[in-house]
């Protein structure tokens, strides 16, 4: 665990996925929250449709919402540094992308995974 769930809207510019996934996993791990690196999972899904506000001219705002989601047991400021940690990480790495072309905001959401949680692993 944790599963990162990144949703980004066209119109941010993202020049390399993979890079930005390894800078937010190493931040993940950096913090000392978990025990394995390989237990961070993140994934972009891309918005194709999406609508900010009620204009069309108000579609040159782009946003990312990152969702975390962690095992239970951690209290709400491991939570808040886990969100501001992501923040950062994703402004850190896109900022200088955007060059203008959309307004980017980044909204990240960390929350306790279900106590229904179940895996399995298969193969080595």
């Amino acid at each position: 665990m944790p599963h990162l769930t990144i949703q980004v809207t066209p119109n941010v510019s993202i020049a390399h996925e993979e890079s930005l996934l390894k800078s937010i996993n190493k931040a993940l791990w950096d913090s000392g929250h978990f025990k394995q690196p390989a237990e961070i999972k993140t994934r972009i899904v891309p918005l194709e449709t999406f609508l900010v506000g009620i204009e069309d001219d108000e579609q040159n705002n782009g946003f990312i919402f990152a969702h975390l989601k962690i095992m239970t047991g951690r209290d709400m400021d491991v939570r808040n540094q886990l969100a501001e940690l992501l923040t950062v990480a994703i402004e850190n790495t896109l900022s200088a992308a955007q060059s203008g072309r959309a307004a980017l905001q980044i909204c990240v959401e960390v929350e306790e995974i279900s106590a229904v949680y179940h895996k399995k692993m298969l193969g080595s």
